[in-house]
C-alpha cells in the first residue's frame, strides 16, 4: 500500500539545503539596514535596483548567484552578472555590488566576470558594465591576480570583444587601481557627479609615494574625468540618470558588429536650416550645435564628451530615421581649431563609428591645427595623424560638408576630398585652401609689405594681393575643377544628405589587405 507524497517524510540534507540557499538568496536580494542607509545618504541605488532599470521587466536571468554562499558574509561574492533585454535586445550586464566589502574583488567575482566575457565573446552580445568597486581584495591577491583565469583575463576578454559588441560602463562610484582600466576599454563611459571615481593610485597612495597631497575629486573624480582628461565621456546627476543615458546610447548601436544598425521612423528636425544659420563671414563665430539641429531629426542629437574640447563636437543622430555619425568643428569655441584633445576625441569617434557601420558626417568650419611651441610639445602632429589615420581608414560611407573654411589640414582631418569620401559639398560660404587669405598673403609678401612706407599704400597693395587670392580659391573654381560635387543652399543640405547617405549603403568596406596598421599615438 502506498502512501501519498505530502505523507513521505522529507530528507533533512533536502530541508537543510533549502534552509541554507534561502538564507543565501535572501542575503544577496537587498542590502542590510545599515547597508541601505549608506546607500542613501550617498544617494545610490542598490545594484538589483540599478539592472531592474536597465533591462525590460521580467527579462533578467542571473548567473553565479550562490558564488561564496559559504563564506555567509559575501553574497554573491559582490558582483552580480548574467543577461536580459534592453528594449527587447539580448545584453549581458556585469555589476558590482558595493555593499560588498564595497564592491571590491574575490577570486569567484573575477571568475564571474571572465564567464561574462566569454558568454559575450560567444554569443556576441553586448555588456553593460556597473561599475562601483574598491579593486581587487588584496587578500586574495595569489587566487585572483596572475593565473589564467585571473583578472588580466577579463582585460583580454573586453580587448577581444572591442569593436565586436558595444560595451556601455556606467561608473557609480570607485573604480581603483587595475580596475579602472575596466572602464577604459568601453565604448561609452557614463559617471555619476559626486560619487564615481577612476584612480591607478588613490590620493593616500599619491602622498606615501610621490608626496602630491590631492584630493579624491582632484585626482579622479567625474567632473575632473569629464573635462580635463577626456576619460568619462558623460556626466550624470544620479544612478537613474545614468542608466537612462546608457539605455538611450545602445539605441543608436547595433547589437553587434554583424546586425544592422536600428533604424527609426524619420521626423523632421527641431528647426530648418535656414541661410543666416551660417554666417558668410568667416571671422563671425557661431554654434555648429544650430546647423547639427537643423539637420538631424528632431531631438534625436546624442553627444559624446560635451564637455572635453568642445571646439570639436561628435555624437550621434538621426537623418531620416537612419543613425548617422557626426563630426562638426564649433566656431564659438576657440574658433573651432583642433587641438590635441580634439583629434583623439574625433579618431575615438571615427573609430566607434566604423566599428558598427555608423556613417560619418563632417561639418567642416576649420582653421586648421593649433599652431605654437606649446601644442608642439604636446605632440600635435602624433595626435592630429590619429585623427587623419582614424579618417582614412574609415569603411563606412563619409560626407564632407564644408561650411565655412576649410584650411590646411583641417580640411584633410574632416574627410575632404582626397580622402574618398561619397561627396564632398559646399554651402556658398565655404572656402577651401592651404590658410586663410590674410595669413597666405603675410605668408608671401611679408618682406614686400615691410618695405611699403606709406600706410594707405600698403592696405592698398593687402587687399590687391588678397583678392587675387581669392580669386584663385573661388568656391565656382572649385567645383569646376572637381574639387567640389556639389554646392547647395543651407536649406537644401539635408535632403542632399538624406540622398546620398541611402545611396552610399553598399559601400564596399574593404580599405587595405595587411594585419593591421600602426596608428601613431
Amino acid at each position: 500500500m502506498s502512501s501519498s507524497a505530502a505523507d513521505t517524510p522529507g530528507d533533512p540534507r533536502v530541508a537543510d539545503l533549502r534552509e541554507r540557499l534561502g538564507t543565501a538568496y535572501r542575503a544577496s536580494a537587498e542590502p542590510s539596514e545599515r547597508a541601505r542607509a549608506k546607500l542613501d545618504s550617498q544617494n545610490k541605488l542598490y545594484v538589483r535596483e540599478r539592472i531592474a532599470l536597465l533591462f525590460d521587466e521580467g527579462t533578467f536571468v542571473e548567473d553565479g548567484r550562490y558564488a561564496h554562499a559559504t563564506a555567509g558574509t559575501l553574497p554573491a561574492d559582490g558582483v552580480v552578472t548574467g543577461r536580459g533585454e534592453v528594449d527587447g535586445r539580448a545584453a549581458i550586464v556585469v555589476a558590482n555590488d558595493p555593499t560588498v566589502k564595497a564592491g571590491s574583488w574575490g577570486a569567484r567575482t573575477v571568475e564571474k566576470i571572465i564567464r561574462a566575457t566569454e558568454a559575450a565573446l560567444r554569443e556576441e552580445l553586448p555588456i553593460f558594465w556597473f561599475v562601483d568597486s574598491a579593486g581587487a581584495r588584496i587578500t586574495d591577491q595569489v587566487d585572483l591576480f596572475p593565473g589564467r583565469r585571473g583578472a588580466g583575463r577579463i582585460f583580454h576578454n573586453q580587448v577581444a570583444l572591442s569593436g565586436k559588441v558595444p560595451q556601455i560602463c556606467c561608473l557609480f562610484g570607485p573604480s581603483a587601481a587595475g580596475g579602472a582600466y575596466i572602464p577604459s576599454f568601453t565604448d561609452l563611459i557614463i559617471m555619476v557627479e559626486g560619487n564615481a571615481s577612476m584612480y591607478l593610485g588613490s590620493p593616500r597612495m599619491a602622498e606615501m609615494v610621490v608626496g602630491e597631497k590631492v584630493s579624491l575629486e582632484e585626482m579622479g573624480g567625474a567632473r575632473m574625468h569629464c573635462t580635463v582628461s577626456g576619460v568619462g565621456d558623460l556626466l550624470a546627476a544620479d544612478d537613474t540618470e545614468a542608466i537612462e543615458l546608457a539605455r538611450h546610447f545602445f539605441s543608436y548601436l547595433p547589437e553587434s558588429w554583424r546586425a544592422p544598425v536600428p533604424a527609426y521612423e524619420a521626423e523632421e528636425p527641431a528647426r530648418p536650416l535656414e541661410r543666416h544659420t551660417v554666417p558668410e563671414a568667416e571671422s563671425v563665430p557661431f554654434d555648429v550645435h544650430d546647423v547639427i539641429d537643423g539637420l538631424v531629426d528632431d531631438d534625436s542629437f546624442f553627444e559624446i564628451k560635451p564637455l572635453f574640447a568642445a571646439e570639436l563636437v561628435v555624437g550621434l543622430g538621426r537623418v531620416d530615421g537612419q543613425t548617422v555619425g557626426i563630426v562638426a568643428n564649433n566656431s564659438a569655441v576657440k574658433g573651432g581649431v583642433l587641438f590635441t584633445d580634439s583629434a583623439d576625441k574625433a579618431a575615438r569617434f571615427i573609430w566607434l563609428c566604423d566599428a558598427y557601420g555608423i556613417p560619418l558626417l563632417y561639418l567642416a568650419d576649420v582653421p586648421g591645427f593649433m599652431i605654437g611651441s606649446e601644442v608642439e610639445r604636446g605632440g600635435i602632429i602624433r595626435h592630429g595623424a590619429k585623427m587623419v589615420s582614424a579618417v582614412s581608414e574609415a569603411t563606412v560611407p563619409q560626407l564632407c560638408v564644408v561650411l565655412r573654411k576649410a584650411y590646411g589640414a583641417g580640411l584633410y582631418a574632416m574627410g575632404g576630398p582626397g580622402f574618398g569620401p561619397e561627396a564632398t559639398i559646399a554651402l556658398p560660404t565655404a572656402r577651401i585652401a592651404v590658410m586663410g587669405p590674410e595669413a597666405a598673403v603675410n605668408a608671401v609678401y611679408a618682406n614686400k609689405i615691410a618695405e611699403i612706407a606709406d600706410p594707405q599704400e600698403r592696405q592698398d597693395f593687402i587687399d590687391a594681393r588678397r583678392a587675387e587670392y581669392l580669386e584663385d580659391v573661388d568656391l565656382e573654381r572649385l567645383a569646376s575643377d572637381l574639387v567640389i560635387d556639389a554646392i547647395t543652399e543651407p536649406e537644401d543640405l539635408r535632403a542632399e544628405v538624406v540622398h546620398r547617405l541611402r545611396y552610399a549603403a553598399r559601400r564596399d568596406r574593404h580599405f587595405s589587405t595587411r594585419h593591421r596598421s600602426i596608428p601613431p599615438v
